[in-house]
């Protein structure tokens, strides 16, 4: 072959080639509730260079969960489809990480044991050694009359079933032999970050810590003189570190990003999502997937109440700079639509008529775009709220003319958003200087009735497309920050 037949490459490849070489990246890591989701965000623009995203297949393993609703997950296969995940990355581009960002599933708690370390076999994949299950944040061994049983927190958070302090609080009294096993207590994803870091404790921010319980957010501490009197292992819970600020650096080459890299401590999932598309602060982010949320930036004056405020359906997040947000959580969102499918699926099969979920969720979706309106009502509160978990869902004004398909679809969908409207009114949203509303999450990608109802709820600017992404959040709050 003579060299006229070989690809020539001029100036201007060699110059795209040469910039290529010379881009930086960030790593950001969410660890989700049923998967994990890793990003290459390149340095400079911004952009999403690679992602890769995984099930993480973690079925609930406790073996009390017949009698204490327990809702673990394992942690091996959690690490392991983090490593799968980001192997899956370009590792000519993972050479070039400049630091790394994780995320992940707020409120659920984690034991190790810091003294006996982690190995890294192959200097590339980390294993998890001596760790419990994950108790997660779905986790509802603590019924409402232990809940009452607890010391009163110092702290604008009420404590809930499937918080971190509760958890161990329910330990103490049910299991305390488990908890002599373990040195160090947190999250998931400050777990992780502890593992990259070879650290021998557990650093966790504000926004973690805060999903816990028993945090101050005004002090930025524990609340350790409470917890010690009620015989709480305080020697457990981790040390505090600004949002935003670094824990560590990688004590040895991960799938090819350098040893010495920066980590930044763990952050909340909800507050990555967030920072991810609230690009004004002008903005308010209406997220529905599983379940749904509404939130918008508080003055940077703000500060939350002193004491719980368990009836008030609305809470304040830690966000960046002692900042805050004002969130409206409902657990009743694209959950409640699904419900419906499986139930309609389950009829179907016991009448020997099947269909796929997805080909009568598509179906009923169908009708409910040709029934623009009902005077059907559907209140779908099927799993409680946290302000008020003893609500049921209710179905009322029901008329011979109002049981079509496209009838019950419509108002399943306005009660949807009638829930969060109830929770976070418009006018709210107008006096705290809101001037639009950024509609993500996959129920409101896939599901047209349910856009329609968000405008009628929420008459304001609605805009979609820019989906509420964690992994990300993450890596642009590190960008931002010159991490």
């Amino acid at each position: 072959m003579n060299a006229a037949a070989l690809p020539q490459q001029g100036p201007e490849s060699t110059r795209r080639q040469r910039a290529a070489a010379m881009s930086s990246f960030i790593l950001g890591l969410d660890l989700g509730t049923t998967s994990v989701k890793v990003v290459l965000v390149e340095s400079d623009s911004k952009a999403v260079a690679a992602s890769h995203s995984a099930h993480t297949h973690t079925a609930d393993s406790s073996p009390f969960v017949w009698m204490t609703q327990a809702k673990e997950q394992d942690t091996g296969r959690i690490i392991d489809c983090v490593n799968r995940c980001v192997s899956h990355l370009p590792r000519e581009k993972l050479q070039h990480v400049h630091s790394i960002g994780l995320t992940g599933q707020m409120h659920g708690v984690l034991f190790w044991k810091a003294k006996s370390g982690c190995s890294w076999p192959d200097g590339d994949f980390f294993t998890a050694g001596d760790t419990s299950q994950l108790i997660t944040w779905q986790d509802g061994r603590c019924s409402n009359d232990f809940l009452s049983s607890l010391p009163r927190p110092d702290s604008h958070v009420s404590t809930a079933t499937g918080f971190g302090c509760a958890t161990i609080f329910w330990y103490m009294k049910h299991r305390p032999e488990f908890l002599r096993d373990f040195t160090v207590a947190g999250t998931i994803q400050d777990y992780v970050v502890s593992m990259l870091c070879g650290l021998d404790g557990c650093v966790m921010t504000p926004q973690n810590a805060a999903s816990w319980g028993f945090f101050n957010t005004s002090s930025n501490q524990w609340n350790e003189n409470i917890l010690r009197s009620a015989g709480f292992p305080v020697h457990l819970l981790p040390r505090c570190v600004p949002s935003g600020g670094l824990a560590g650096k990688t004590r040895s080459v991960w799938h090819g990003v350098p040893a010495g890299t920066p980590v930044g401590a763990a952050l909340g999932d909800f507050q990555c999502s967030v920072y991810s598309c609230m690009s004004a602060r002008t903005d308010a982010v209406l997220n529905i997937s599983t379940s749904a949320q509404l939130t918008f930036a508080m003055p940077a004056d703000f500060r939350p109440p002193d004491s719980p405020q368990p009836d008030s359906p609305v809470s304040y997040y830690p966000y960046f700079d002692s900042s805050f947000l004002a969130v409206a959580a409902s657990l009743n969102g694209g959950n409640v639509v699904a419900a419906f499918v499986a139930m309609l699926t389950a009829w179907m099969k016991e009448l020997g008529a099947e269909l796929s979920d997805a080909g009568l969720y598509e179906k009923l979706i169908g009708c409910a775009l040709n029934q623009d309106a009902s005077d059907l009502r559907v209140i779908p509160t099927i799993l409680g709220e946290r302000h008020d978990p003893l609500c049921l869902g209710q179905v009322t004004n029901i008329s011979a003319s109002n049981l079509s398909l496209g009838h019950v679809v419509r108002a399943l969908c306005r009660g949807v958003m009638a829930n969060v409207a109830s929770m976070m009114p418009p006018e709210r949203l107008r006096q705290a200087g809101v001037t639009r509303i950024v509609g993500s999450g996959s129920a409101l990608s896939r599901n047209e009735v349910l856009r329609q109802e968000v405008e009628r709820a929420f008459p304001l600017p609605i805009v979609y497309g820019q989906n509420a992404d964690s992994a990300v959040g993450v890596a642009m709050v590190l960008c931002d920050r010159g991490v």
